[in-house]
């Protein structure tokens, strides 16, 4: 358990220094908070009362769909891996360790919009905040673990850069953060289900437990963890 704790601290280090994370973690997310924050409430003031589950939503995507799968590409696509097995350590700790960190990360970049939006813009701070934040962990794990899939299924930065974007930019635009969803035309709208960040939104905006804004999340977990062990598994008899 001490390696496996010195392990995450480690990578936490390592993300922090890396510019991939740093950009995709914090400057950029923080960056259209500061910029497109005011636009918003100044074009729809009611945009307040939801501003922070927005941004927060906009933030997490970038920086797990973004930004954790070219880490993940960069560890299992190289010689790094055989240092892996070289030394004995599990495929999976790379995963975990990762994983963790981008969560921290993640955490702390929503934390701070949490924070400044109603000092900065005036926004509405959620009913149920306890529930809020539970929300928001299950959005950025679903979120990291469709990440990590993407980081171990596609093998050139190339096309793991255009598969990240084609699974952002309609997290973004189809889940209901820019404009309600019904303005959407009715097959964009069935689209934008099959995305977390929909359902992590309405878990977040909402004060109350529904199961029906889970389930989806819990679906798509489930697929994505059986996806990491046969590829980790594969990765193996490489």
């Amino acid at each position: 358990m001490r390696a496996f704790l010195y392990g995450v601290v480690l990578q936490w280090k390592l993300d922090i220094r890396s510019n991939t994370s740093l950009v995709t973690c914090y400057l950029v997310p923080l960056l259209f908070f500061a910029i497109m924050g005011g636009i918003f409430t100044s074009i729809v003031p009611t945009m307040k009362n939801t501003l922070i589950q927005t941004m927060t939503v906009m933030g997490v995507s970038m920086g797990a769909i973004i930004g954790l799968p070219p880490t993940i590409l960069e560890t299992y696509g190289s010689d790094i891996k055989k240092v892996y097995r070289a030394n004995g350590v599990p495929l999976y700790l790379g995963v975990a360790t990762m994983f963790i960190s981008t969560f921290i990360n993640l955490m702390i970049m929503s934390i701070l919009i949490f924070l400044i939006a109603p000092i900065v813009f005036d926004a509405i701070l959620p009913t149920n905040i306890p529930f809020y934040f539970l929300g928001l962990a299950i959005l950025i794990i679903v979120s990291l673990s469709i990440a990590i899939v993407l980081g171990l299924l596609v093998k050139k930065q190339a096309k793991l850069t255009m598969f990240s974007q084609i699974i952002f930019l309609p997290s973004i635009m189809l889940s209901g953060i820019m404009f309600p969803v019904n303005l959407l035309p009715k097959p964009l709208e069935i689209i934008g289900k099959v995305f977390p960040a929909t359902w992590g939104y309405k878990l977040m905006l909402n004060s109350e437990f529904q199961i029906e804004n889970l389930l989806v999340l819990i679906i798509v977990f489930i697929i994505a963890i059986l996806s990491i062990i046969f590829l980790l598994k594969k990765q193996v008899q490489e």
